[in-house]
């Protein structure tokens, strides 16, 4: 059985331009007990792959977080065969609000030992006694009352370019270091406030919201489906949109515009930008904010030291590279001291 990609992003995204169809990209997840990942995870890959559906899937004990790129002619078909799998049978399948076709090009479904890394070792724990779940609405209506204390439940990257007015966007790099200094901040509100979370799909702020009633919060809700969900339904519905600039995504497009309000800044300049790069310098690869003026003047590098390692011949750049592990600058999103306007 394949049970592995065959082809390379190049010859995939060579495909996806000769095919000249749209493709869909999708987020799902859900929270559920499953017994045995390895064996879902096989399953997927092969029902998947047959259906051209490209995308980043991770599966655990706690459930699947997915997020797809899924030929639109085979979307009933895909559907179908969510439904056919009894915990996702009617899953909210949540469409980018921005269009891209080659937002994902390799099929990667990979066993995790759990789907949003959370640092915890709680048996008591159980993931699945949510918060109650609200929509556009009552989102709105909620975050008006003075008693409610709004948490963005995003890394600080991802709120840097966009969020809502009046969150709290804790400054933390994963998911995991905000669950503990939200608690510690809003201790003494566990019985007097509402607890209102968000993040880009829902994922997050489930957990969070199962996490603080765990801890004692009595009055607990998350937005359903996230911020994604949230513009659709202000589309729809044509609601006031309270949501300020982009929203950070994790595929190749690295946001998607929900308002005309550029909140950020150019990293290098200080120029008011919203847009995400990763440092040309494959040795890097740092992500950061860079406006087209500094990408021209860089050579879409952060720093002059990168600039001159990707002038380098492609060859006597790997060579530097050998044996060398990732430099964590990688993972610091935008941290590095060479990024002079960084906050």
């Amino acid at each position: 059985m394949q049970l592995y990609n065959t082809l390379s992003a190049k010859e995939r995204e060579a495909l996806i331009e000769e095919a000249g169809k749209e493709r869909l990209t999708i987020s799902f997840y859900k929270y559920a007990h499953i017994g045995n990942p390895q064996i879902l995870r096989n399953h997927f890959f092969l029902a998947w792959n047959d259906m051209e559906v490209l995308g980043r899937i991770y599966v655990a004990h706690e459930g699947i977080n997915a997020q797809l790129s899924v030929p639109a002619e085979n979307f009933n078909v895909f559907k179908e065969h969510l439904d056919s799998i009894s915990f996702l049978e009617n899953v909210r399948l949540n469409i980018a609000i921005e269009h891209d076709d080659k937002s994902f090009l390799k099929l990667k479904v990979k066993v995790r030992k759990k789907i949003v890394a959370d640092g915890l070792n709680d048996a008591t724990f159980d993931v699945t006694n949510k918060g109650i779940h609200v929509g556009a609405e009552q989102f709105n209506e909620l975050i008006e009352d003075p008693d409610t204390v709004l948490v963005d439940m995003r890394n600080h990257y991802e709120s840097e370019i966009g969020h809502f007015k009046n969150a709290v966007t804790p400054d933390v790099d994963t998911f995991r270091d905000s669950l503990d200094i939200i608690e510690q901040d809003l201790a003494e509100h566990k019985e007097d406030k509402k607890l209102v979370m968000y993040c880009t799909g829902g994922i997050r702020c489930e957990k969070a919201s199962a996490y603080y009633k765990h801890k004692g919060f009595k009055n607990v809700f998350q937005l359903e489906g996230g911020i994604i969900e949230y513009t659709r339904q202000v589309n729809d519905k044509k609601l006031e949109n309270k949501f300020m600039g982009k929203n950070f995504v994790f595929d190749h497009r690295r946001g998607e515009r929900i308002s005309d309000e550029v909140i950020a800044h150019c990293h290098q300049c200080g120029k008011p930008c919203d847009t995400h790069v990763n440092c040309a310098n494959e040795a890097c690869h740092l992500l950061f904010i860079q406006c087209e003026e500094c990408a021209e003047k860089m050579n879409n590098c952060c720093s002059v030291d990168c600039m001159e390692v990707h002038a380098l011949p492609y060859e006597e750049q790997k060579r530097l590279r050998k044996g060398k592990r990732a430099s964590n600058k990688i993972f610091k999103k935008g941290r590095s001291p060479v990024l002079k306007y960084k906050n």
